[in-house]
């Protein structure tokens, strides 16, 4: 029993260390099929300096910034993160074309049994557009949803620092 525990945690430090969990994975790649319209592409880590790392509001790691590239160049970019919900994390994917606009966002998995209206494709739309630099207001300009006020609230904090992180590494020169 020990073994097979210890087994489980190398293989999650691995993965953490290695690229996306499997399943994760599996839905970026469909996800970038799916919006890019293609089937072969490349999913390359993209190293943020560890300078600049620090300057950056969103959760860069590197290993959840990545380019999406075919034979033909940049098609654009994948991010994978977590947000906090009530008690748990939900993992999420935005997806950028390679001027940084966001094309999608999608909840991957949502772990809790209330809030998981946020993974809905119509409340998601309204993050499709937004740039570098956009400000984003719970009430305001983001549509609240009664029964996932925390994970809406999470959601749409992650997008900010998304967004003004992307802002920094542009102006850097970096993306």
């Amino acid at each position: 029993m020990i073994l097979k525990q210890t087994s489980i945690l190398v293989t999650t430090v691995l993965m953490m260390f290695f690229g996306l969990p499997k399943n994760i994975q599996k839905k970026v790649d469909n996800e970038i099929k799916d919006n890019f319209n293609i089937e072969v592409f490349n999913l390359n880590e993209f190293i943020v300096p560890s300078d600049i790392v620090k300057e950056v509001p969103s959760q860069f790691n590197n290993n959840n910034l990545f380019k999406i590239e075919t034979n033909n160049g940049l098609l654009g970019y994948a991010y994978v993160a977590k947000a906090p919900s009530k008690t748990a994390q939900f993992d999420y994917l935005v997806l950028l074309d390679k001027d940084l606009i966001v094309l999608k966002t999608k909840v991957l998995i949502y772990r809790e049994e209330y809030g998981g209206e946020i993974g809905s494709k119509r409340w998601l739309r309204q993050f499709i557009g937004k740039k570098e630099g956009d400000q984003l207001s719970y009430g305001d300009n983001i549509i609240a949803i009664s029964g996932a006020t925390i994970s809406v609230r999470s959601m749409t904090n992650a997008m900010n620092d998304l967004l003004q992180s992307l802002k920094i590494l542009h102006s850097k020169n970096i993306l």
